[in-house]
Parts: structure tokens; C-alpha cells; sequence
């Protein structure tokens, strides 16, 4: 299955909430897509459908497909902790997801082409694999010839989001990823529990 590409509102709108980020069309159409979107009288789903549906609103956050997404929860089952809550840490700890929450790109999508396009390096070394993960103390940078990049500055100076588990420098245009992140200080809403409870049926 190739990864999504398509309209971003249209999914936004199925799960009820922006979950790629701002985004004007959701605000204006903040219902479900399809000609019963408006209805009132919609079924009540199932237990089961609960859980895909959150499994399904990780995926499309993350921008992760279910082959990676099943492996990343067998690596958070086989580690020590709460394992919705390491599975949700492994998706932060993605060198496109940290190069999103740095500012390097406006969005998960355009850090994974940032980080592709070989544009990105980690601890000096140019890195092209956005699910790379990354270690507490690996220092992320825009590669020295790419710093010029419009869609990089125009991003760098639209950012002002701050995390205490990252650094950056806008001087060097480098940062540091200084922790895997609590829970607490990840804002994505997601109930990982639900999709736990999914994998374990």
C-alpha cells in the first residue's frame, strides 16, 4: 500500500479534528465527509471500530503505514514501561517527526521530503531515512548547502512552537534532541491505549 497522499482536510474531517495542523478548510467543514455528513442520526460504532479508528488517526499523524506502525508496537510491547505510552515516544523520537516539532518543515509530510531529499544531518552525518530513530543527546542540523532553502527559512521563521526535549539554535540552525518525551509533553491527542487494547485482540 503506498503511503497517503490525497486531500489532508478529508481525513481531518473523518476523525473530527485538524490532526495534520491549522487548517482553514476543516474549520469551515468541521463534520464528517460524504453526503450524510450533516446528519444527526449516525450509528453508534463498535468497540472494535473505536480502536481501528484510533489506530487509523495515529497512522495519518504520524504518517506511518501499518507494516512499520505493527513493528514500531512490537518494539514498544518487547520494551520496559507503559506500551501505548513507548509506542507513541518511539513515533516522536522519528527524525522526521523531530524535524517537524524543530521547525525545519511546516509539516510531518514535507520533513519526511526535507529529511529524503537529503537536506538533514545527524551528529554531522547526512541522514535520508525519516524513521530514523533518534538517541537522547543526537544532534540534528540542516546540511550546510541546504540552509538557503526557501521552504526551510520560510518554516524557521513561521515557527514559534517550543518543547522541552528538544533544543534548537537559529543561529547554527542546529538542535538537539535532548529526550525521549513523557507523555504529558507530547500534544497529539491520541488514546494509545485504545490501540493497544486493538493489537491485543
Amino acid at each position: 500500500m503506498a503511503r497517503y497522499t490525497g486531500p489532508q482536510t478529508k481525513i481531518a474531517r473523518k476523525f473530527g479534528e485538524a490532526i495534520f495542523g491549522d487548517d482553514k478548510s476543516f474549520e469551515k467543514r468541521n463534520y464528517p465527509p460524504g453526503q450524510h455528513g450533516l446528519a444527526k442520526k449516525r450509528g453508534k460504532k463498535s468497540e472494535y471500530a473505536i480502536q481501528l479508528m484510533e489506530k487509523q488517526k495515529a497512522k495519518y499523524t504520524y504518517g506511518i503505514l501499518e507494516k512499520q506502525f505493527r513493528n514500531l508496537y512490537k518494539k514498544a510491547a518487547a520494551a520496559r514501561g507503559v506500551t501505548g505510552e513507548v509506542l507513541i515516544q518511539l513515533c516522536e523520537s522519528r527524525l522526521d517527526n523531530v524535524v517537524f516539532r524543530m521547525g525545519i518543515a511546516p509539516s510531518r509530510r514535507a520533513a519526511r521530503q526535507v529529511v529524503s531529499h537529503r537536506h538533514i544531518t545527524v551528529n554531522g552525518e547526512l541522514v535520508n531515512i525519516p524513521s530514523y530513530q533518534l538517541k537522547p543527546g543526537d544532534k540534528v542540523a540542516v546540511r550546510e548547502k541546504s540552509k538557503t532553502l526557501e521552504i526551510i527559512e520560510r518554516s524557521l521563521s513561521n515557527s514559534s512552537a517550543v518543547y522541552e526535549w528538544i533544543t534548537w539554535n537559529t543561529e547554527t540552525l542546529e538542535g538537539t534532541f535532548v529526550s525521549v518525551p513523557q507523555r504529558l509533553q507530547i500534544p497529539e491527542n491520541i488514546k494509545e491505549q485504545l490501540i493497544v487494547e486493538l493489537y491485543n485482540k
